[in-house]
């Protein structure tokens, strides 16, 4: 707790049991309230190692969700649980749970309500062994994004964020897909809300456990977000108006 704001920090689990120890013991709890992890239906043992560790509320969904879907229930579990902060920690140590205090700062002191964990701010992406590919598709779609959206991100694709309780309150964000796109149209509601977005820099880690989506899904996903982006851009204009953007 920060300043009598509730900490919730949200993991988005499949397949992390390999990983969700490292990534859970580096979970700051000296300001970290409860910790949240929705288990996507793996078929390795990520709930077992959950219990091992003591996670207190942990969500099994019986059947895949998706990526999307998976969110939808840690963000709604940690409003349930009363969270004025609530930052989104993928379990397979590809970011460093040592950001944080940091994310939750910034959000308690009221500099920012949202808080991006950037990867390509510096050179952690290469650096940490970011494929080229996702390197030079992540950079032509952000500079895409941002022209569309008429914003100024170094990166829309991260998976470490920080919200505070309003955003999620005001973001219908349970109307968003459950595939992977749904990170980027959950930012586009928070550009159309009016929210302001801060970034830091994140050191990443690329390895054999990380989790990644090969390159059809990929290619599927870039797809997703330029139809988003240009969603956004024409709902501005007020040309159409998306049920996401509502």
């Amino acid at each position: 707790m920060i300043d009598q704001k509730k900490i919730v920090v949200v993991l988005p689990a499949y397949n992390a049991a390999k990983t969700l120890e490292r990534t859970y013991k580096e979970i700051p709890g000296d300001i970290v309230d409860e910790v949240v992890l929705v288990d996507d239906n793996s078929t390795d043992d990520t709930v077992e190692v959950a219990k091992s560790l003591g996670i207190r509320h942990i969500i099994p969904h019986e059947k895949n969700k998706g990526y999307g879907g998976n969110q939808k229930s840690c963000y709604n579990k940690a409003l349930e649980l009363g969270g004025d902060i609530v930052i989104m920690l993928h379990p397979d140590y590809q970011y460093t749970p040592k950001l944080i205090e940091s994310m939750a700062y910034l959000i308690a002191n009221d500099v920012y309500p949202v808080v991006l964990g950037s990867r390509i701010l510096g050179k952690g992406a290469l650096k940490g062994g970011m494929p080229w590919y996702k390197y030079v598709a992540n950079r032509i779609l952000t500079l895409s994004q941002n022209i569309l959206m008429g914003q100024k991100l170094s990166e829309y694709h991260t998976g470490y964020r920080a919200f505070s309780k309003e955003v999620l309150e005001s973001t219908s964000f349970n109307t968003n897909s459950d595939d992977f796109v749904f990170d980027n149209q959950m930012l586009a509601q928070i550009f159309y809300k009016g929210f302001e977005i801060a970034e830091i820099t994140c050191p990443t880690k690329y390895f054999e456990e990380a989790s990644s989506i090969n390159f059809k899904r990929s290619a599927i996903y870039g797809l997703g977000v330029l139809k988003v982006s240009f969603e956004y851009r024409l709902a501005k204009w007020g040309l159409i108006k998306p049920a996401y953007l509502a």
